[in-house]
């Protein structure tokens, strides 16, 4: 076979190879690409600019190893043939200051998103904030809100358009909390307390679970989370505090040895200070018996 129908072939295959992964990079199979939130918009928006930066760049090289391949083949002898040219000045300075420029840019895009996208910084928009406290376990997570004196495993419900603080921890390997249509992930660890805020702009049903490999039950670190309009959020709180099941100390170490959770739990009522004897116990060995007032 010629080199020419081999750069076709190949042209053709990677053509199909593009096609494909633009087909499964669809919001509806990424949610990244399709987010709900606020933060999770502005995150996108940065991975787009940066792409399509960084394209300015590997869009050209791609075209001319195309060209210069197609050009220089062993078939064309009208091409010139200059065996001793090695330098050019305006090449050089198209292949280094474009680059550098590229790099300059992308270093400002990325040192104002990353203090806008602060995890830890509170959203400006109005409404008071929703703390929700989050416990990654083995092999499952425990949603508490302390204000509604509630709890829910392998499932958390938001109200839209108010902004949400999640107080992260583990009471098991470390592990990573992420909501993909909502924002970035963060690490949930143990004796630690990490913050995350987002905010759902949108109701509807997304998959959250665990974006670090923690073990043998990682499959089923996933959840749910549901946004709602607020009246209906607080429908949601009223009929959960009507739930008999009570998460005390003896509740608590049932649920967090290890093992599936299987279907979402509910529970009416929650000790007070659970979430902080879970982050204290790991600092103070007189808390091992999660003493709770």
């Amino acid at each position: 076979m010629k080199p020419v129908y081999k750069l076709f072939i190949g042209i053709a295959i990677a053509g199909i190879f593009a096609s494909v992964l633009a087909w499964l990079l669809r919001g509806e199979y990424f949610s990244v690409l399709s987010p709900a939130g606020s933060i999770g918009l502005a995150e996108r928006d940065l991975m787009v600019h940066a792409t399509l930066l960084m394209l300015i760049v590997v869009v050209p090289v791609v075209a001319l190893a195309i060209f210069i391949a197609w050009h220089y083949r062993a078939g064309n002898t009208e091409a010139t043939y200059r065996p001793n040219w090695e330098h050019s000045k305006m090449e050089e300075l198209i292949w280094w200051s474009i680059p550098f420029e590229i790099v300059l840019v992308l270093s400002a895009l990325t040192w104002t998103s990353t203090h806008e996208l602060d995890p830890g910084k509170a959203l400006a928009m109005q409404g008071e904030p929703l703390t929700i406290q989050v416990v990654a376990l083995d092999w499952k997570w425990l949603f508490i809100y302390p204000d509604q004196s509630i709890a829910t495993v392998n499932e958390v419900d938001l109200p839209t358009n108010r902004p949400i603080e999640f107080d992260i921890t583990a009471d098991a390997p470390m592990n990573s909390f992420w909501i993909p249509a909502l924002g970035g992930q963060i690490y949930a660890m143990t004796g630690m307390t990490t913050v995350l805020h987002l905010a759902a702009t949108e109701p509807g049903t997304y998959a959250g679970g665990s974006a670090n490999y923690s073990g043998e039950g990682f499959a089923q670190m996933s959840f749910m989370a549901h946004a709602m309009p607020e009246a209906d959020f607080d429908a949601w709180v009223k009929k959960t505090q009507a739930s008999p099941a009570a998460l005390d100390a003896n509740a608590y170490a049932e649920l967090a040895k290890p093992g599936d959770a299987g279907a979402p739990r509910y529970y009416g009522i929650v000790s007070k200070n659970l979430f902080e004897s879970i982050v204290g116990r790991f600092m103070d060995p007189s808390m091992t018996g999660m003493h709770m007032h």
